[in-house]
């Protein structure tokens, strides 16, 4: 057995090395067929360190960065090929593809980046560190009360762009040392101001339900997917009554660890393609393109797993449920809004037509719902969230400005006086 798994790693490790080389081969094919990047135009750097995998990190930013681009000019500094290959062939945001350290030099030494924004924790992330007189800020991917959220790793970062108080609050709880109020800065849910898109169906009667279950997880104390525990279940006995309309949105890295988890997964997929073809009014959607938002503005009721998912969901301000994990070593943090939210255990899943309609209806979960939406993300009006996350970047810009001035006044004062006046006291 121990030959045959090693067979399998070799072959593995063999076809990412060939995908890998491809996708240098596309990239540098891509980038070489555009214009170059104009010397000394970007103000603000995304920092990407990942490969396509895990561009849906990248992509929720996409709409508030090209926003934010008016004002400043942002650039991905892109450090895999294949993540590389996935942002051009977004073309949200323009893109350096710097795998080496020399060539992130040379493409940071021509232009003046003065913030740099971290969307993860990758462990690459420290190679950017090393370059001063600009700001490194962590961003994040989402808002969630995981594990994740409260990592010490937030102390490599000069500030933290956190969505509300109860982001405050969990750093606090957790953190050593570590000053909240000077080095966080509040900004709420940009992507917010962005839930929209065209529907891949008509609107009607029919109650929409969003079901996003996050992945399998690669541990015990993760292992916060739904799938294989609730998902067919309720599946299932929402497409059996005719009056609802599922859009599935899977996480896109569910079943890499566990075979059953992916199987599924499929199971899934196959039964809204089935309900489609027996009842094309139905026009229920598995979704699983790049755009996030018109999802989560669109559902009557989203029903998502311990993930960012569930923050996502909670900055549109509408109903949501989270699925409770089976695994009893699954992590939840109950200080937040998992100690009040409206769980669904496995055994209910089969009853999800009566706990959604609880939901919408109970006025006691509506007014929860409201209050817990505040203490997340402050002011949800449209567009608030986005006039923070410029205020902030404006704030950083300033700062840049204060200090560089500080420190060439530092560097005059350094220097030794003219030689002439040296020649006349001796």
């Amino acid at each position: 057995m121990g030959l045959v798994s090693d067979g399998k790693k070799a072959v593995a490790l063999v076809r990412k090395a060939v995908r890998n080389r491809s996708a240098v081969i596309d990239v540098r094919r891509t980038l070489a067929a555009r214009p170059p990047h104009p010397p000394f135009q970007y103000r603000v750097a995304v920092y990407f360190a990942d490969g396509a995998v895990n561009m849906y990190q990248m992509r929720q930013w996409y709409k508030p960065l090209a926003d934010l681009a008016k004002t400043w000019p942002v650039v991905v500094l892109s450090r895999a090929a294949t993540g590389a290959e996935a942002l051009l062939a977004d073309g949200a945001l323009p893109v350096a593809f710097v795998p080496t350290v020399r060539d992130l030099e040379r493409f940071i030494a021509k232009q003046d980046i003065r913030v740099v924004l971290y969307v993860n924790q990758n462990t690459r992330n420290f190679q950017m560190f090393r370059y001063g007189r600009r700001w490194h800020v962590f961003i994040n991917h989402g808002e969630s009360d995981k594990m994740y959220m409260t990592t010490n790793q937030y102390k490599a970062y000069d500030y933290a762009m956190i969505a509300g108080d109860a982001a405050r609050e969990r750093l606090s709880r957790v953190l050593w040392d570590y000053d909240i109020a000077r080095r966080t800065i509040e900004i709420g849910r940009p992507q917010a101001d962005h839930y929209s898109g065209t529907l891949p169906y008509t609107p009607d009667a029919r109650t929409v339900v969003l079901y996003a279950p996050t992945w399998e997880g690669d541990r015990p104390s993760a292992h916060y997917g739904s799938i294989a525990t609730h998902g067919e279940a309720l599946v299932t006995a929402l497409l059996a009554t005719g009056r609802h309309r599922v859009i599935y949105r899977p996480h896109p890295r569910s079943g890499v660890v566990n075979h059953e988890y992916g199987a599924a997964n499929k199971r899934i997929i196959a039964a809204l393609n089935a309900a489609n073809a027996s009842d094309p009014s139905g026009q229920h959607v598995f979704d699983d393109g790049p755009e996030l938002g018109w999802q989560l503005s669109a559902a009557d009721v989203a029903i998502v797993d311990i993930s960012a998912m569930v923050y996502d969901r909670l900055a549109a301000d509408k109903p949501l449920m989270i699925t409770r994990p089976a695994d009893p070593a699954a992590a939840i943090d109950t200080h937040g809004y998992l100690s009040a939210c409206e769980w669904l255990d496995a055994t209910a899943a089969p009853d999800i037509v009566a706990q959604t309609e609880r939901v919408l209806s109970d006025p006691e979960a509506v007014a929860r719902l409201e209050e817990w939406v505040t203490h997340y993300f402050g002011d949800t009006a449209p567009g608030s969230a986005t006039a923070r996350f410029h205020g902030a970047v404006q704030r950083l810009m300033d700062d840049w400005d204060s200090w560089y001035a500080r420190s060439v006044a530092d560097a005059e004062d350094d220097e030794p006086e003219d030689e002439a006046e040296l020649d006349d006291e001796g």
